[in-house]
């Protein structure tokens, strides 16, 4: 395994500068936001695909720096209800899967999409329980008319592109847990995996360690994202953990984005990075900072720091006890 950073947390620096900060920590590894919600700031597949000098010193940049690409990232919503928005994020999503075949990145990560209630519905609908019957037959409408017909045409492009699709499992999408990343996998085929980010499990009440070894086991972990949450025992006894008060009311949530290390003890990471390394995973552990509490140099120095002393480099070879 090695360690990276997802860059958009250095938004706001060119692309140069953005790798820059990354290697002031050590990092050689990045994972580039190439569309959707995340935007494209370090990496525009148009503007990479469109000419060839752009492309030629996007290459260079990170080869004078010795750094690798882990994954393009498109955290979109390509079944969003409104056209433009659907269209759009589409758009991200295939210039991405072309882009990410040029420079030979084998992962895209993605969010599955959330459709809306129906034909003519105009903001996406996350069905959360299937009572009243309205909530379960939104669901299978979601899954039968739009889900399963988009994926089942574009993991077969991307598999054709060599790229394994890396869907985040994201509240707010149809595929939130490892039920739904299961269900979505077997229905489109292997090219669709997961971008496994412990952060969302944490407050679903998902044990990480747990979903990482089942999905680890499936073959489907492509990419993991290190990111931590932090869990109020008094808001949640009072109000739960479905939370939609804003991300900066830290005191009044009931669970919150923290840098790693800030939500759960050291020992709860090294037990997860060694399930990573049971099930032969052997890629990045992106580095995605949303701690409001931290600033961007902090929560990545800090995370960094703690996953470099825990990260499993090498596996053993033949063990004998005699």
């Amino acid at each position: 395994m090695r360690l990276g950073v997802f860059t958009v947390l250095f938004g706001g620096l060119r692309f140069e500068e953005a790798l820059d900060r990354v290697a002031e920590h050590g990092i050689r590894t990045v994972e580039l936001g190439a569309g959707g919600y995340v935007g494209k700031g370090h990496c525009d597949p148009a503007a990479l695909l469109a000419d060839v000098g752009t492309l030629d010193r996007f290459r260079r940049a990170l080869a004078e720096r010795e750094m690798t690409v882990s994954a393009l990232s498109v955290h979109g919503n390509a079944l969003h209800p409104d056209p433009a928005v659907a269209e759009a994020h589409h758009a991200d999503w295939r210039r991405a899967l072309e882009l990410a075949e040029r420079l030979e990145v084998g992962v895209v990560v993605a969010f599955s999409g959330c459709p809306g209630d129906g034909p003519d519905g105009r903001r996406p609908n996350w069905v959360t329980c299937p009572w009243p019957t309205d909530f379960a037959e939104i669901l299978e409408w979601q899954w039968a008319e739009r889900v399963l017909p988009y994926w089942r045409e574009e993991a077969p492009r991307a598999a054709a592109a060599g790229v394994r699709i890396g869907f985040e499992m994201h509240p707010g999408m149809v595929v939130y847990n490892p039920a739904t990343l299961f269900r979505l996998r077997d229905a489109v085929g292997e090219a669709a995996c997961c971008n496994y980010d412990p952060s969302h499990m944490f407050w679903q009440g998902v044990d990480p360690v747990d979903a990482a070894r089942e999905i680890g086991r499936a073959g489907a972990l492509v990419h993991v994202h290190a990111k931590d949450t932090q869990l109020d025992a008094a808001n949640i006894r009072r109000n739960g953990v479905l939370d939609t008060r804003p991300y900066a009311e830290v005191l009044d949530r009931s669970w919150t984005f923290r840098t790693v290390g800030f939500g759960h003890a050291e020992d709860l990471w090294r037990r997860l990075l060694s399930t990573l390394a049971a099930v032969g995973y052997d890629g990045a552990v992106s580095i995605e900072h949303e701690d409001p509490l931290m600033s961007i140099d902090e929560g990545l120095a800090k995370a960094a720091r703690l996953l470099e002393q825990e990260l499993p480099r090498e596996r053993a070879g033949d063990l004998w006890w005699g």
